[in-house]
Parts: structure tokens; sequence; C-alpha cells
């Protein structure tokens, strides 16, 4: 929505045309920034509570450069996925404040402190598969998750889950993250009282097809409550379970990460 139109908006708003409620709902669906490649949604946080994420995979690093620039003078703690350390470095060349994340290939822009709440626990049946592990819990951290990582714990050796099961009991939300035969979804899910939500990951020999076996391990699970996300899918397993975690401590998406809108992040320092 451009000056013009939003002044419109609020004028109609003053004079009694329009209600504060409907002038919220046209406002959560108009404004975006056209770069003619991309419509950067600046308002996504006023939905969601959450800015619009940079699914960094399959654009040009000058792609990504503008969008960043788009964003970061809107919003903080914007996320960048599948963020090589080549894309790191051209995010830095915009001269915008950023944080690389290697092992998560995740870059936070314009990163702001938030108060974590709750409980979110991430599992990973192998040390193989700590990429798409740590992708789910920076995501879930940087949206305002308390975050506890129970890194190898794979039913190869089970007495190692078993070990862990107090912090396993105290979660709100819990993401398994595991590849082979994906298995960990479902012992996981028949143990604890809260939601699972599984990620199949790439990692495997010939026959785990690249992470589909364990895709369908985890769809075929015979545990109630267990849900499953994409292929190497960690980002959308943490947001997941942050969307969860919030609920179960009465807070919802208006106030979301705590630090979306810039503005408000920077008043929060001062």
């Amino acid at each position: 929505m451009d000056k013009v139109h939003l002044m419109q908006l609020l004028t109609q708003v003053q004079e009694g045309a329009v209600s504060v409620e409907g002038a919220v709902e046209r406002l959560r669906k108009l404004p975006f920034e056209n770069l003619g490649y991309a419509r950067v949604d600046n308002h996504r946080c006023v939905r969601t509570g959450v800015p619009e994420v940079i699914f960094c995979h399959g654009k040009s690093l000058d792609q990504i450069q503008g969008i960043v620039r788009a964003l970061s003078k809107q919003h903080a703690n914007v996320l960048a996925t599948w963020a090589s350390p080549e894309i790191h470095e051209a995010i830095r060349r915009t001269g915008v404040e950023c944080r690389h994340h290697e092992t998560a290939r995740i870059v936070v822009i314009n990163p702001r402190p938030v108060e974590v709440l709750g409980s979110v626990v991430i599992v990973s049946a192998g040390t193989a598969d700590l990429r798409v592990a740590e992708e789910a819990a920076v995501t879930a951290e940087v949206l305002g998750s308390r975050v506890r990582r129970l890194y190898d714990v794979g039913v190869a050796g089970i007495h190692r889950l078993l070990d862990v099961m107090g912090e396993l009991h105290q979660a709100n939300a819990i993401v398994v993250v595991a590849g082979m035969e994906g298995a960990l979804a479902s012992v996981v899910g028949g143990l604890v009282s809260c939601p699972v939500i599984g990620v199949p990951t790439s990692i495997g020999y010939g026959a785990s097809f690249g992470g589909v076996a364990a895709l369908l391990s985890m769809l075929n699970s015979c545990a109630a409550g267990v849900s499953v996300v994409n292929i190497d899918n960690g980002f959308g397993a943490g947001y997941q379970a942050t969307l969860i975690n919030r609920i179960a401590v009465g807070v919802r998406g208006d106030r979301g990460q705590g630090a979306g809108d810039l503005d408000s992040a920077r008043e929060e320092e001062a």
C-alpha cells in the first residue's frame, strides 16, 4: 500500500467511513513492495507474527541482496534459509547487520534479542542429521521458543533416548529429525503426550531413496500425534513447533517473535 492509499484509508477511519477493525483487515492483506522479480510481503508480520522468510535456494545473489534490503528496512530477525557462506557474504555486503548460523544454513538479518518461552525439544537420530536439526532449532529460537537439543539418540541405541525421557516429557512440542528408515519419530510419538513433528532427512544408503524411505515411514507411523513435514525441511518443523509452543504458553501470533517490527525492536533496545 503506497502513501496516498494509506492516507486515504486513515482519513476514512478518521471520518468514520471505515471502522478500525475494517482498516486493520485491509492492512493485513494489501502492502507489499514489488521488486520486479519478487513481491516482498512487508505485512506478513502483521498477519502471522513473523516477517517473510527468504528461501535462498534457486535465487541469484543479486536477488537475495535486493530482498534483504527491502525486508531489512521494515523488520528485525528476518530469516534467510539454505544460506551458504557465499550467500552470507553477499548479505553482509548489503551493509545490514546479520548473523550466520553455518551448520543450520540460516542467516538472521537485523538480529535482535527475543524473549524465549515454553519448551521445544529438537531430537536427532544421528550426527549426520545435525544440519537439519539445527535448522529447526535456530528457527524456533529466533521465533521465540526455548529450545533444548537432544542429538544422536537414534533407535540403534535406544537406551540413549530413554535416558532423556524426563526432558521429552517437559516439552510443548517435539521435532524429531531422522534419516535412514525414520523410525525414531514413531518411537518418540509413542512415549510422549505432546505433538511430535517428524522431519525425514536425505541421509541414508541407496534404498533410503534420498529420504523417501524415512518420509514414508513417518507418514505411516502408528503412533498417534505424529505429523510430518517435507524431506530436510527443518525450517518448517521449527516454525510449526513454535506455533504449537505459543498456544501452549498462551501467546498467539500478534506477539510473534517479540522483535518482528524493526521500530518496536529499536524502541525496546533504547
